[in-house]
């Protein structure tokens, strides 16, 4: 199943390429992601948007990312 979340810093995502060596465990029922780094451990948990219509329903304007896009900033290290 792949459809998309909101990072921490606000930026939409797909969770099939959610980027920084992350990948995403959907719990479908509940609409649930967890966001996991490569050692399994949950770094970000989130609201799974299955499509653009469940989007626009919860009125999410943020615009896509790509993966590549870093999860931080250049301040924060990253």
């Amino acid at each position: 199943m792949s459809g998309f979340f909101v990072d921490w810093n606000g930026d939409l995502r797909a969770t099939d390429d959610p980027g920084g060596g992350y990948s995403c465990e959907i719990d479908l029922p509940v609409r649930y992601v967890a966001v996991k780094n490569k050692n399994g451990v949950t770094i970000h948990e989130a609201t799974l948007y299955r499509n653009q219509a469940d989007l626009d329903k919860a009125r999410i304007k943020a615009g896509l990312v790509p993966g590549s896009k870093s999860w931080g900033s250049p301040k924060e290290g990253f």
